[in-house]
């Protein structure tokens, strides 16, 4: 029969007992530990974006190369994450915090030192992999540590940081870049990595299973990572390859049979890596859906938008981060306001809440044009925020909430990949798709906008910039045409922009639809003792 055990063990002998004990099974300090992992991942995430066009000017990087020091980060940590918390439940989540905490830290500065692009992707790989190791094991630590009633506030507040730091990112790395480096966008992880480090040596307990020895789930590790390597590859290439290309679909379907095959080899194995009754609830399998639509919709959306503030409407990047702050004040306010949802109503109300606000701010963006007025631009990023904070709450809650105990880090890891399976598809998916918008709009929109049709026809060869939100101009054009060029550029790119919207907004109406007729309230498993 397994079990969690938590370990108050002294960190030094020759503290007193009684202080040690009360240090390590507070829970809310063990939440303000992971808080500080948990703040340099998710600020590592959105800061890379805003370094890259940088990093490609030192390091005389090509598009490709800047694509892969994204892509060799999300490789690693899609495919460890749910290892991580299997190692994390297994041998002990605050050794594999602490490991993952240090790895990353570690790896930030290499990054910096690189010199090269090679280094920065091959760096930006392991960097990855710690992150799989940390993240899953911030969501276990507390399942182990808060008893259910007060997890719901517990997973508010870590949903809160996360959110928050995220999106805060843009803010720091314009600030980072313009004012000092871009390798001070990874060298900032070094202080907030040895706070963390030392603050959990300090505070955290250590929690695992009692599960005897037994042999490690080898073949469901090498299967799970060679699935969510093939799917997310064929994700993040379906842009360059095409989405209906051979490799695109092959290299997808390659990754769901390989899963398939996983998931069949989890029920005949005494130990899995990811036990397949866990999806038994209802509303942890439902929570990782949402979970994925959730981060899709975020990442995709925040993408574009900051394309769109940025090289449509002419704003530095410190100026686009602070006009989206709306965005992360709401989900600072939401994530509490979510999670006490949650527990008094069950996520049956709070996730579909979160997605119907969602949509609503989707469906606002329709409205957008190339010159509206910030009146018009921030309702929507509130309306983002606030469901978007709801949401994480209430999915982190039902995926962690409703696994056993002793499942918790196999939990986190299921969120977290989810979580980064769906960003992965919200940015490749919703790119692609205003590409494909700006591609078939972009001649018609020059003409209209007063360009001659021979030179709109020469300019249409530059679809690919414009998708960006980059106008095809150059220094010998008239003012005339610059302007003309300039407008039908800004039309083109904010019909691409409607398309992505509109369907961002109809998958949070179908998850809004999915999460109210699918989840139930259920009790939650009893607290660890």
């Amino acid at each position: 029969m397994s079990s969690t055990a938590v370990d108050h063990s002294p960190l030094s002998a020759g503290a007193p007992q009684s202080v040690r004990r009360g240090r390590r099974s507070n829970p809310w300090l063990t939440l303000t530990a992971v808080a500080f992992g948990l703040f340099m991942v998710g600020l590592d995430g959105s800061v890379v974006s805003i370094a890259n066009p940088e990093i490609g000017r030192d390091l005389n990087a090509s598009t490709a190369d800047l694509q892969w020091v994204t892509n060799s980060y999300l490789l690693a940590l899609a495919a460890a994450l749910i290892l991580g918390g299997k190692l994390g439940d297994r041998f002990g989540r605050r050794t594999y915090y602490l490991i993952g905490v240090a790895g990353f830290t570690a790896a930030s500065v290499a990054i910096g030192l690189a010199g090269s692009i090679e280094g920065v992707i091959a760096f930006r790989a392991v960097q990855g992999f710690f992150g799989a190791l940390l993240m899953p094991n911030t969501l276990g630590m507390l399942r182990a540590v808060f008893p259910p009633k007060k997890f719901g506030m517990a997973v508010g507040i870590w949903a809160m940081v996360s959110s928050v730091s995220t999106a805060l990112g843009p803010i720091v790395g314009g600030l980072l870049v313009e004012h000092v480096s871009w390798e001070s966008v990874f060298y900032i992880n070094a202080p907030i990595g040895v706070i963390a480090l030392v603050f959990s040596a300090l505070v955290l307990p250590q929690s695992k299973n009692s599960t005897g020895h037994h042999r490690f789930d080898i073949p469901g590790v090498v299967l799970l990572a060679l699935g969510l390597l093939a799917v997310v590859f064929g994700v993040v290439k379906g842009e360059t390859w095409g989405w209906t290309s051979a490799g695109t679909l092959g290299t997808i379907a390659a990754g769901i049979v390989i899963l398939l095959a996983f998931g069949w080899y989890e029920t005949r194995v005494e130990h899995p890596l990811l036990p397949m009754r866990m999806f038994r609830s209802p509303a942890l399998t439902i929570g990782t859906i949402i979970t994925a639509v959730n981060f899709f919709v975020l990442l995709g959306v925040i993408f574009f938008v900051m394309l769109y503030l940025q090289n449509v409407r002419g704003f530095t990047p410190v100026e686009a981060g602070v006009r989206t702050l709306p965005l992360s004040l709401a989900s600072v306010v939401a994530s509490p306001i979510g999670a006490a949802l949650t527990g008094r109503f069950g996520a049956r109300l709070s996730m579909p809440l979160g997605m119907a606000l969602q949509a609503a701010a989707s469906f606002w963006m329709l409205t957008w044009d190339a010159h509206s007025s910030y009146g018009v631009l921030w309702p929507p990023f509130i309306a983002l925020g606030l469901g978007v904070g709801m949401v994480m709450a209430a999915s982190s809650d039902a995926i962690v909430g409703n696994a056993p105990v002793k499942d918790a880090g196999v939990a986190g890891g299921l969120q977290a990949t989810s979580l980064q399976i769906g960003g992965a598809l919200g940015t490749s998916v919703l790119v692609s798709l205003i590409s494909s918008r700006v591609g078939s709009t972009l001649h018609g929109e020059l003409t209209a906008a007063g360009v001659p049709a021979p030179v709109a026809q020469g300019l249409a060869e530059a679809k690919d910039a414009v998708a960006m939100g980059v106008s095809p101009v150059s220094g010998d054009m008239p003012d005339r045409l610059r302007a003309a060029v300039v407008e039908g550029s800004g039309q083109a790119f904010m019909n691409g922009a409607h398309s992505a919207v509109l369907v961002t907004g109809v998958l949070c109406v179908v998850g809004a639809v999915l999460a109210a007729v699918g989840v139930r309230r259920t009790a939650q498993a009893p607290a660890p003792h």
